[in-house]
């Protein structure tokens, strides 16, 4: 292999410290020592052996030279010489490193694991001629002449002039409060060019919280940047593209070629040498938390990242997370008010107006009833206008369960203590845990009777409920009413989500039925009504999160109707947001009436607070896997008593064990233990003392049983 090192030669230089990933709970440390041909520069790629594979891994410092013995030659330690060294990239920086430092160190992993997970999977497989010829390709691709736009962006509008001079003037972080449709996105566009024209290396990280969002926002700027910086300056990260199209674009990230990164939140750990400005769109989104390996947040880790790297961040969303609402607080009275800057912009570009909030009460409608008359009346009349609505339920396939009424045989997955839903475009029974498929029966497998039914609804049977309701109906132009939908299921084909959306732009479709796919982000000019089917499971959930979720999703989902103001205006047309609910009298439904998000935070936020949740405590999960259900209770019943040994027991609270809202997984029981504290600080020590006594429970009876164990800190669900 070209650039190894092999044999005697390899001990006359250098023992190097090498982040690897190991795995998850081995007791190998933190890092391995090797021995280098010479003295390597911290953030080098190099090739080592471990076991008997050879992996990537990254030198980490410090590097000492090998030790020598009395007569002056080589001390030969019982250490692995350095296979390979991928000289060819410059050293990861030391700021990357340090993120890379701080993200092991706070959610409790190894600088190995979180490291190798950051770097794109094909490189892990490179060496050093293989990876030599794709950076050769890199080199042979021209750089784009600097040009000049062909179409001039829109004149800010004075409340977008105004964040964008706070921006420019303050140091930050900030916290971009702002409407849907005021126009949050063509801020990020400007903020991010006067980061670029202000230094001409300078580069720009732009984060949204899923994959599909990442087209549209990619074609805004490409078209406002390709112009001036060329075609590669304009790069996207995320998990759904190809193994060499990942690599390509980290390179040019790397290699300071990408200007501008787009991506979901593994971007959060993009190598940007000359890293300008973070801009975090969505913010409040749960899906910037990992869920799986190193459980971060990359919101979190890019307000971070842009401290360290003395880049501005900039957070956008028109229903924030609460943690960042109260940690933007202004002054008042003794409170020295939270860390963030917070940024408002309250109006819609143009003449757009927030849509009117009407409340269907559903005790009041018939038994069964799954669309109400009056809403399906409001959608008839948008239908005859050519106008084009949007009808949310946040449960995919066409049934949750399907039920015998004879002997009460329901669809359970026989591998999880869940239902298996139905899906009836392909007939069949999948489990959205586990994955486990099977064809529909032909009748019932407990009592043979033929008539096996669907019971509820989701995306697939409210899609064939309006099609059929529809039917008789006509457009404007004569041609049949359309009824599509988007969910998991319906995009799972390569280029379907981006044709199903070009179809609702284009007017093609009336009536679109989803998921909270459609809910946020999009930019729909024709949709002016936006229905919520059933949205009150939320309201008494026992996760303390949900009101906060749903009463931003209903925003989010509000925000899609009436964003061309002046095409609604000719339509002669007003903008609605129709929800279905069983209790129209909730306080959430008040606020979400009224659109004050402030008032929905103050009331949420003081309720927190009086229960001592979080932002005014500091949370972390132990989770246990096993194959019993007492095995993992067991389990962490010890791992609780060990942690009464340790200094910060006392400011720690510990719950008794319970299992997790799903229990059992792929046949794998799991349970977990809330450990909570008032001290962020007390959190972490006593989290870092605790994982050696971890590790070493696993050797005694109670860890026998256990498949795997894991920390989540600052989790999002409990």
């Amino acid at each position: 292999m070209s650039g190894t090192s092999e044999g005697p030669a390899a001990t006359a230089g250098a023992v190097v410290q090498v982040a690897v990933h190991t795995p998850a709970h081995a007791a190998l440390g933190d890092l391995l020592s090797y021995l280098a041909p010479a003295t390597l520069p911290p953030g080098t790629l190099v090739r080592v052996p471990l076991g008997r594979r050879e992996v990537l891994g990254v030198v980490w410092e410090p590097t000492e030279a090998a030790p020598e013995a009395p007569d002056g030659g080589a001390l030969l330690p019982a250490l692995r010489p350095v296979a390979a060294v991928l000289d060819g990239l410059p050293p990861l920086p030391a700021a990357w490193r340090d993120l890379v430092d701080f993200t092991a160190r706070y959610y409790q992993r190894s600088r190995g694991e979180v490291a190798l997970a950051a770097l794109p999977p094909q490189l892990r497989d490179l060496d050093a001629t293989q990876l030599a010829r794709r950076l050769k390709r890199q080199a042979a691709r021209p750089a784009a002449a600097p040009g000049a736009a062909t179409d001039l962006p829109p004149e800010p509008s004075a409340e977008q002039a105004a964040v964008l001079a706070a921006v420019a003037q303050e140091a930050g972080p900030f916290l971009l409060f702002g409407s849907t449709g005021s126009g949050k996105t063509e801020v990020y566009l400007r903020a991010v060019a006067d980061a670029l024209a202000a230094d001409g290396a300078a580069q720009a990280l732009v984060m949204v919280p899923e994959i599909n969002l990442t087209p549209q926002l990619e074609a805004r700027f490409r078209a406002r940047f390709a112009p001036l910086y060329g075609e590669d300056a304009v790069v996207a990260m995320h998990s759904g593209m190809t193994p060499p199209q990942r690599l390509a674009a980290w390179l040019a990230a790397h290699l300071g070629r990408a200007r501008i990164v787009l991506g979901t939140r593994m971007a959060v750990f993009a190598a940007l040498p000359r890293l300008a400005l973070i801009v975090v769109d969505e913010e409040h989104d749960p899906s910037y938390k990992q869920q799986e390996g190193a459980r971060y947040s990359a919101r979190d880790l890019a307000v971070w990242r842009g401290r360290r790297e003395g880049a501005k961040v900039l957070l956008g969303s028109a229903t924030p997370s609460l943690e960042s609402w109260h940690g933007s607080r202004p002054p008042e009275g003794e409170d020295p008010g939270g860390r963030y800057r917070r940024l408002a912009m309250p109006s819609r570009i143009g003449e757009g107006a927030l849509p009117r909030v009407r409340l269907v009460d559903m005790t009041r409608q018939p038994g069964g009833t799954v669309l109400s008359p009056p809403l399906l009346e409001a959608i008839g009349e948008r239908v005859a206008r050519g106008e084009q609505s949007m009808v949310f339920l946040n449960r995919r396939g066409y049934a949750p369960v399907l039920a015998c009424a004879d002997c009460g045989w329901k669809s359970e997955c026989p591998h999880c203590s869940a239902f298996r839903v139905f899906h009836k475009i392909d007939r069949t029974l999948r489990c959205h845990h586990c994955g486990f498929t099977e064809r529909v029966p032909r009748a019932c497998p407990a009592c043979g009777n033929p008539d096996i039914a669907p019971v509820g609804r989701g995306t697939e049977r409210l899609e064939e409920h309006l099609a059929d309701l529809f039917a008789g109906v006509a457009r404007p132009d004569g041609t049949p009413v359309r009824v599509a939908r988007i969910d998991a299921d319906s995009t799972r084909h390569e280029g379907a989500l981006e044709r199903q959306l070009a179809e609702v732009h284009a007017g093609d479709v009336d009536v679109l039925v989803g998921t909270q796919m459609i809910a946020k982000g999009h930019d729909f000019r024709r949709i002016t009504l936006v229905a919520a089917a059933n949205p009150d499971s939320a309201l008494f959930s026992s996760d303390f999160r949900a009101p906060e979720r749903l009463f931003s999703l209903l925003m989010q989902s509000a925000g899609r109707a009436g964003r061309d103001g002046a095409w609604l205006a000719a339509q002669g047309s007003t903008a609605e947001m129709w929800i279905q609910t069983h209790h129209p009298q909730h306080p959430l439904f008040d606020a979400l009436r009224r659109h004050d998000y402030p008032a929905f935070a103050a009331r949420q936020l003081a309720e927190r607070q009086a229960a001592g949740m979080p932002p005014f405590s500091f949370q972390a999960l132990l989770r246990a896997d096993a194959r019993t259900q007492e095995a993992a209770q067991a389990f962490l019943q010890a791992a609780s008593s060990a942690a009464e040994s340790l200094p910060e027991a006392a400011r720690v609270m510990r719950y008794p064990p319970v299992p997790l809202a799903v229990q059992r997984v792929a046949n794998v029981e799991r349970a977990q233990m809330l450990v909570e504290s008032d001290s962020r600080a007390a959190l972490q020590r006593l989290l870092a003392g605790w994982q050696p006594l971890l590790h070493a429970l696993r050797r005694t009876p109670e860890g026998k049983g256990i498949i795997r164990w894991l920390v989540d800190v600052d989790p999002q669900s409990i």
